[in-house]
């Protein structure tokens, strides 16, 4: 099978060069002058926050991050150490003095480092054998708790004989025994656990304070007077098979001992400590074994009693949360309608709006949500904050501010050089039910709403998951290279509710998220923005599945990219590196119960009918969506004598555009193979 290697291309289309200092369209080289703010986090006072700066480094084609630290009023910014080593994790000490992260060099690994702030001085507190994560500082200040892997021997079925002395023999046989035994962008996990230590703040060795089979992987809480951790795992016998089950549990740090704190049937996590040190609150919900629910807030007290649900009345799932300072309350976030929002509710659910627009953590890609937000003791909000025309900036707000303050332009000085695709919001009707799907339209630079624009539609992956009004260096490229960008959050999408969101149990892809696509496509075609001869479509994941479902449900597209898509869910569900989570929750019992099921839900039944011209491509080393996905699509039309074309991201895994020039890359080739049919 032929395969072309991923190179960069010549400019797609030619314009009069700009003038000295005038304004031009977004460029894909400007890719590696983009910056991004991830994980604000706001000093206790509030007067100052530290952040997680990213940038791209032209050179070595990766992303870089460091730790930064600005004041509240926007001066001081500066890095925060002068180390070059990768960084990441800021957490500031209870008394607001120092800050503790992670530090990663190539030679040493991860250690946690504390940066002493008035004294500018940092030193290393750890010597570990694996990375630390999921840092959380005691109250006292004197000691961080963190999790990190500790391995075991993996199994072996015979003892190989022995070597004679400088014989070079292949590597012995792997032995797999476990149900997850791998996963995208690492590949075969290492055999062992997550656990969680205990490491003085002053430097020392660290201390083990969980154990058993389980895996302890995410950030604990501390009890007010620093005696125990609360914690989320799933310690079950049989946790490997009924994986998406976890509680809160306790641990006694001077005897070891475990208490569970909850007893529900499903993801429960995320657990936060009152200011008083009376209460929990957590995230959660009663898996009800659906393909999307939402994931509700929970308070109980200190040892697990009176546990309720705290009604927002928001049904949408709340992703983060944090106490306000006197205890009455929690600050929390969610995504509505594809924005992501800071809310705050009182423990009656009394619930109201603080900020929108969170997000920008990716820095291009594709216009997903997400976001971080840190509160100090005085209600000042430190947040990322993305519009689309920038990538997440620092900035502040408090309740009943009107605006948030921002402290950050990483990107003026290049954006505020660039002439940017405007971003519309759509709504329209769905022919199939009469139900509103929102979408986004991004128009090229320089629009003019007297003519119409090839469209190219951009399906999100998930498919529970959803765009919104974010920044996307892919979009913004592909506007500037005249195209009107079309994404819809068609149904099965987050942010719209459980039961919007629900609509796609047992049902993707299928005759509903098709026909909201299409939908769109007609409501723009109506409005006179495109005609019929003039479209195209993209998607990747479940983005890339939708986009092969599409062209086996109609021949109206001039030709299609198909990025990393599900072919066959029967060959994707045994193989893929999440194979054992799709039964029951995405399709009807397992592949072998219910083949046909899964077999017509797969885009490869409609190969027969594909006559559009299709670009295909996927990452070498992709573990969710593996190559033999793409490669099924691939093979079929060209057997079938449709124009094909099959595309390989070295090195990349499920993220094939994780590196700059990947990303470059990636829209040059969609572009190229829709300039041939335009």
């Amino acid at each position: 099978m032929p395969v072309i290697r991923v190179v960069l291309l010549l400019v797609l289309f030619v314009a009069a060069p700009p003038l000295e200092g005038q304004d031009k369209p977004f460029s894909r080289m400007d890719v590696f002058d983009l910056e991004y703010v991830q994980d604000p986090r706001i000093s206790p006072d509030g007067q100052q926050v530290v952040y997680r700066r990213r940038s791209m480094d032209i050179m070595e084609d990766r992303r870089l991050s460091h730790v930064w630290l600005i004041n509240a009023d926007g001066s001081g910014h500066m890095k925060l150490t002068g180390g070059q080593a990768t960084e990441s994790s800021p957490r500031w000490s209870p008394d607001g003095t120092r800050v503790a992260f992670v530090s990663r060099d190539p030679t040493s690994g991860s250690e946690i480092f504390v940066h002493w702030v008035e004294e500018n001085r940092t030193t290393r507190v750890t010597r570990l054998e694996r990375s630390p994560g999921n840092l959380s500082w005691s109250p006292d200040g004197r000691y961080i708790a963190f999790s990190m892997h500790v391995p075991e021997p993996a199994p072996r079925l015979v003892a190989p004989p022995r070597r004679p002395d400088g014989a070079r023999w292949a590597a012995p046989p792997r032995v797999e025994t476990r149900l997850n035994h791998e996963a995208d962008r690492t590949g075969i996990l290492e055999y062992g656990y997550s656990q969680l230590f205990v490491v003085s703040a002053d430097g020392g060795g660290a201390r083990q304070v969980t154990s058993g089979d389980y895996h302890h992987s995410r950030t604990p809480a501390w009890s007010a007077d620093g005696k125990q951790l609360i914690f989320s795992a799933n310690r079950r016998d049989d946790w490997e098979h009924e994986h998406r089950d976890s509680e809160l549990f306790s641990v006694d740090l001077e005897t070891g001992e475990i208490s569970q704190l909850t007893d529900r049937y499903g993801p429960n996590h995320s657990p936060v400590v009152s200011p008083d040190g009376r209460q929990i609150a957590y995230l959660g919900y009663e898996d009800r074994v659906q393909t999307y629910q939402i994931t509700r807030l929970y308070v109980m007290d200190i040892d697990g009693s009176n546990d309720r649900e705290i009604e927002t009345g928001l049904d949408r799932s709340i992703d983060d949360l944090a106490w306000d300072a006197r205890g009455r309350g929690l600050y929390i976030q969610y995504e509505d309608r594809g924005n992501t929002k800071i809310g705050h509710t009182t423990l009656r659910g009394q619930t109201s709006v603080v900020a929108h627009n969170l997000g920008g953590a990716s820095a291009g890609g594709r216009p997903y949500g997400g976001g971080d937000f840190t509160v100090s003791r005085n209600g000042t909000i430190a947040m990322n904050q993305t519009r689309p025309y920038h990538p997440g900036e620092l900035a502040i707000i408090r309740r009943g501010w009107d605006e948030p303050r921002m402290l950050t332009d990483l990107n003026g000085d290049l954006l505020g050089r660039r002439t940017m695709g405007e971003a519309r919001e759509v709504w329209y009707t769905s022919s199939l039910d009469g139900r509103q799907i929102q979408g986004w339209v991004v128009t090229p630079p320089g629009y003019d709403p007297s003519r119409t624009y090839p469209l190219l539609v951009e399906l999100h992956g998930g498919p529970i998951n959803s765009y919104g009004d974010r920044f996307s260096a892919e979009v913004q490229l592909y506007a500037a290279s005249g195209y009107i960008v079309f994404y819809p959050n068609y149904r099965g999408s987050t942010s719209y509710g459980e039961e919007f969101g629900n609509l796609l149990y047992h049902a993707f892809p299928g005759r509903g998220d098709y026909q909201d696509v299409m939908d769109g496509v007609d409501h723009l075609i109506e409005k006179g923005m495109t005609t019929d001869g003039q479209l195209f479509i993209t998607g990747g994941s479940a983005g890339g599945t939708l986009t092969a479902w599409v062209i086996g449900k109609t021949h109206r597209f001039q030709a299609a990219a198909v990025q990393k898509p599900v072919m066959n869910w029967i060959s994707k569900t045994l193989a893929a590196d999440n194979y054992y989570a799709y039964a029951d929750n995405r399709y009807p019992g397992w592949a072998w119960e219910n083949p046909m099921e899964y077999w017509e839900r797969s885009p490869i039944s409609l190969v027969g009918d594909m006559e559009t011209p299709t670009l295909v491509v996927v990452g070498e080393r992709d573990l969710r969506t593996p190559t033999w996905e793409a490669k099924q699509l691939y093979n079929a039309l060209k057997v079938r004598g449709v124009d094909a074309v099959y595309v390989v991201i070295p090195g990349a895994w499920h993220n094939t555009v994780n590196r700059p020039s990947q990303l470059i890359a990636n829209v040059d080739h969609i572009l190229a193979w829709f300039e041939r049919y335009r």
